[in-house]
Parts: structure tokens; sequence; C-alpha cells
């Protein structure tokens, strides 16, 4: 590869003031040969036997299924963090595992178990079945310090072939691909297909800056736009899985929603960030630390919250019964606040209940639903005389957690009208047993209408 000049800097004339100096770009590599050498060793190629194939979402960087004797076989990769064999890879390249094979890039194969997994970022962690050998390893580099336009290296096992090199630039930053309520990924061009699940992103130090996930793709090829949890992310929930064998996720204990740009233009704004509180649930963190509906919550640990996004993660990311400090605008007053955050976990599984139903709700497709109430109406800010079904409770590891939340009023599923939480249970599960993909809901979230997709 022909290696590009550095540009030389030329000054401006007739300029009373020097132009502002910038960087000038560095030159491609002439080969990424000895960083391939050096990285490949820590990647692995992952097969797992299941009794069933696994099935992935459209544009889903999903597991090559082959059939072997009515099992399915699922082919991925994934790297080593640890000489002692410990693996990162994608939860959905080793779901529903009987069987997990890993072999190394020298050929030598081991069976590996699985330590702990993490479905909403689709994370897992495996342990090679080796007790005494070392292996070779990468670790985590800092993915908030990659630019848009930084060269990275991919490592992986593309349609079962083996180790496999590719390279491209970082595309984009932050991508919210619908995937999940932590959604940040970093968009490349190198080349990924089915098979590079779980396979590592190298920056050109030979630190893994993301976790190869996902694929736009309408043939299931690479077209040049591949998906990776980065390693601000992954990093944080591999080391929960590592000490805890789960994660422990912060919890603040309140419902937001996207700043409007009318709002934004109301609080003097320059365009839409911050996140607006529509619910605070009952005796949480926030409850507890005075916030209010209709809170924008517009810093959290004195970082700038743009979007919902940022502090959904932000929060997750926060050591659990640490404190962290928010400031709101209220009624155009900025306040603070010292919130003391709880598990995420703990509560969810609180609200999803092991303990009877109330009269009259409902429970399936990770969603507790509810007929309306005026206590639901008071606890929820549910309009009056609203007519549908009430979201009381949401499975944070189910696909509704992406796009409803408790307070949250399904009033249409697939077109049609609902208002008896049995029957729009019933509905969901029956369009899950037939396999028809998203389905599209009308909600009411406070004084918004809007149409989502849900799957079921």
């Amino acid at each position: 590869m022909r290696r590009i000049g550095v540009l030389a800097a030329i000054a401006a004339i007739g300029l009373s003031a020097a132009p502002a100096a910038f960087s000038a770009p560095r030159g491609a590599p002439e080969s990424f040969a000895d960083l391939a050498a050096q990285l490949t060793p820590a990647v692995v190629n992952i097969s797992s036997t299941q009794k069933s194939p696994v099935s992935g979402a459209s544009g889903e960087l999903a597991p090559l299924d082959k059939k072997l004797g009515g099992r399915a076989v699922s082919l991925g990769s994934g790297f080593i963090i640890d000489p002692s064999g410990l693996i990162v890879t994608n939860n959905h390249v080793i779901e529903n595992a009987d069987q997990i094979a890993v072999t190394l890039n020298d050929g030598r194969e081991f069976k590996a178990k699985i330590k702990a997994v993490d479905t909403p970022t689709d994370l897992a962690v495996l342990q090679l079945q080796a007790p005494g050998v070392k292996f070779p390893s990468v670790s985590f580099g800092d993915s908030t310090k990659a630019r848009v336009g930084d060269w990275v290296v991919a490592i992986g096992n593309p349609f079962g072939l083996g180790g496999t090199v590719t390279a491209g630039i970082i595309s984009a930053r932050n991508r919210d691909i619908e995937a999940g309520q932590y959604d940040d990924f970093i968009q490349t061009d190198a080349a990924i297909n089915r098979g590079n699940s779980g396979g590592p992103l190298f920056d050109m130090d030979g630190k893994v800056i993301g976790i190869n996930t996902a694929i736009y793709s309408q043939t299931g090829g690479s077209v040049g736009v591949g998906f990776a949890v980065p390693s601000e992310v992954a990093s944080v929930v591999v080391d929960q899985l590592i000490k805890y064998g789960e994660t422990r996720r912060g919890w603040l204990g309140v419902s937001i929603d996207q700043v409007t740009p009318e709002r934004a233009n109301e609080l003097g704004f320059d365009h839409p960030r911050g996140a607006v509180v529509s619910v605070v649930t009952a005796d949480s963190p926030a409850a507890r630390a005075g916030l209010a509906a209709n809170d924008v919550i517009v810093e959290y640990n004195r970082r700038q919250v743009e979007n919902v996004r940022d502090l959904t993660r932000w929060v997750a990311e926060t050591p659990v019964g640490s404190t962290a400090q928010l400031v709101v605008i209220r009624d155009k007053r900025r306040l603070s606040f010292t919130v003391k955050l709880e598990r995420r976990e703990t509560r969810a599984l609180a609200a999803v209940g092991k303990g009877p139903l109330p009269p009259g709700a409902a429970q399936g497709a990770g969603l507790t639903l509810q007929e309306p109430s005026q206590a639901l109406s008071q606890a929820f800010g549910i309009s009056p005389g609203v007519q549908g079904v009430v979201v009381t409770a949401v499975d944070p590891e189910s696909p509704a957690a992406v796009v409803l939340q408790p307070g949250d009023v399904i009033l249409e599923i697939g077109w049609e009208r609902v208002t008896r939480p049995d029957a729009a249970i019933e509905k969901l599960d029956k369009l899950r047993n037939l396999n028809s993909g998203p389905v599209q809901i009308y909600v009411q979230r406070g004084d918004l209408l809007f149409y989502e997709s849900l799957r079921p």
C-alpha cells in the first residue's frame, strides 16, 4: 500500500492573524502484518452445538448455523483476555449451547464453559477447560479516545473459515441501531461477516476497542457497515461478569423521554439535549432525592447529558450504592441533587415479581399489564378515561424494554384496539409463536402518542 505523504502547512497570505492550527492526517500503514502476527494468537474460533438453532433478527451478525445430526453448530469468534483462558464473545454465539469448543490459531482445541452472560449488551465470558495452560491474551483499550477516521483491524472467523484479518476505519461512533437500551455502537467499514460475531476490533496499538456484534446487510454479507460494542461499555460489563458472575447496574428510578425541539426552545437550548423525567418511581433513589416529573436532567456526574441513551448508560455503569450528582432544569431554574443509586437487577426482579399478580393483571412477553385504575393514574400520571392496557413492569432482559416503560398505555397491537391485559398478552404470545417478526403498537406516554415496533 502506497504511503500517503504528510501534508505541509501553508501559511495564509494577507491575513492579520494566523489560521487555527490543526493536525496533519496520519498516513495509512504500509502493512498490518506485524500487528496481525502479534494479535492473531489471542483470537479464537468458537463452535457451539445446540439442540435447536438460534435465529437472529434481520441485520444481526448472527453465527453461521449448520445442521449436524439434528443439532445446530454455531460458528463465531472470541478473544482471550487473561492467560488463564478467559474468553470474551457475543452471547448469541453460545446461547442455548450444550457444548462449546474453542480452537486457537495454532490449531489447539479446548472445551469451554460459560462463566457468565449479559443479554442486554449481548456479551458472554467463557472459561477454557485447561488448568495450568497459559494462553496468549489481549487487553481492552479506551474506545473514548477513538476518532472517526482512525484505522482499525478486525480479526475473526467469518463463515467458519478460521483466522481472518480485515482492516478499515471507524466510520461513526455512538450509533443507535435499536438493538437494546444500551446502544452505543462503533460503526466500521472493516469487512466483518457472519461468524465474526464476538471477535475483536483493534486499534493501531493492538488494544481491543470494540467487539464485533452486528452488520447492516440485505444479502448477509459485508457491505461495509458493521457495528461493534465499544470497550467503554464492554469492559465494565466483562469486569462485573468475571467478578460477580452477573451484572450489577445502577438504578435511578425514573422513566425518561427525549427533549423535543419545542421544549429545547422553551428552555433556551441551542439544540435538543438532556432527558425529560416522565415518571418517578415511588420509593426510588430519585424520589427520595426529590426529583419530579417534567424535570429535565442536563448533567450527570459533571457530564452533559445529550440524550436518553447517555443517561441510561451512565446510570447503569455507576457502581451500586454510590452517589451521583445530577443537575436538572425545573421551571427554568437549575437545581442540583445528590442521589444514592440502587441495583437495577434487584428492582427489576421485584417489578416482574414472583408473588401473585394483582386482580385483572396479566404477564407475558416481558410485560406486566393492568387495566387503568385511579391508583395507576395517580402513580403514573395517566389521563383519566384512557382506553388501553397499562404497562406496570418491564423485564429489562426482554425486547420490550427497548421500546416500553412502566406507565405507558398500549392502545393498539397490530392495528387492533386492546382494552384487556389477558387479551393483549394472548395476542403477543400468538404472534411470537408464529415468528411473525416485530408488531406495530400504538402507545400513549403522558401527553405523547406514538407508534413503535415491538418484538413479542
